[in-house]
């Protein structure tokens, strides 16, 4: 009869401790997830902090409850060479799962974001544990790793709100350069979204065979215009201007022999 008393005083035990440890580890999850919602925290990280925590309070109130019955050290041990079994046959996914609570936590990036990852252009959909989705410019919808995405440089365009546009060009060597250097100037600075500081530079960088080789560099707020659509309306109104001011365009040698402009014929060698 003690004998029994006392196994049912175990079993009862052991069902508190499990109950409690069970419903302690939802309430303190639930209250850590509302904590995190009002620090403003990403909705993926506040969900993966709570359910770690939960799981964590029901798994140590389960070992604790067995503890009643037996000595749970041997039954730890097999369970830890099981789990390193398992984590090496699925150590890819481990890693992809890791690099995801680092994603979530470190946040890189947010949903939404322009980025550059991989050589993918894109915009951010979704964080997940093991991947992270991104539609590139063109429509496609990538699914990338999330162990390659940390292991990649990240570029995230959103979180700067000013870009500089580059557009190489080429004169011809007879152009008025300080004419060009002027007319370019000027409508750089009636480009929507243009910025004057810092402030444009027009800079000569070389002789080539067939023409003045130079540097355009300018700034934008993306904010208020698309780093392309500034770089579009740059060319077209740089373009625009040089034809009313006879600024005249480098073209390659092949093309100027194809429209006719004449060439000084070869020496005849000896």
């Amino acid at each position: 009869m003690p004998g029994n008393i006392s196994s049912l005083t175990n079993i009862l035990t052991a069902l508190f401790i499990f109950g409690a440890s069970y419903y302690a580890g939802i309430w303190l999850s639930r209250l850590l997830n509302r904590v995190l919602q009002r620090s403003n925290a990403e909705p993926g990280v506040s969900h993966l902090l709570s359910q770690i925590l939960k799981w964590t309070f029901i798994s140590l109130g389960f070992i604790t409850a067995l503890q009643r019955f037996f000595n749970v050290t041997a039954f730890l041990t097999g369970l830890g060479i099981i789990g390193f079994t398992i984590g090496f046959a699925l150590q890819n996914i481990m890693q992809n799962f890791v690099s995801g609570a680092i994603l979530l936590v470190q946040r890189p990036f947010k949903i939404g974001d322009s980025v550059n990852i991989a050589a993918f252009d894109g915009v951010i959909l979704k964080i997940g544990l093991r991947t992270t989705e991104i539609q590139a410019l063109d429509g496609r919808i990538v699914f990338m790793p999330n162990a390659d995405v940390i292991a990649q440089p990240i570029i995230n365009y959103t979180r700067s709100t000013t870009r500089r546009i580059e557009i190489p060009l080429s004169l011809e060597h007879d152009a008025n350069f300080r004419l060009a250097r002027d007319v370019i100037q000027h409508q750089l600075q009636t480009i929507p979204g243009f910025i004057p500081d810092p402030a444009p530079q027009v800079l000569f960088q070389n002789f080539g065979a067939s023409s003045m080789d130079l540097n355009i560099l300018f700034w934008v707020n993306t904010k208020n215009v698309a780093p392309s659509t500034a770089r579009d309306e740059a060319l077209i109104r740089i373009k625009e201007s040089f034809e009313k001011n006879g600024v005249e365009i480098s073209r390659p040698v092949q093309v100027q022999i194809e429209a006719g402009v004449k060439t000084k014929p070869k020496r005849k060698t000896k």
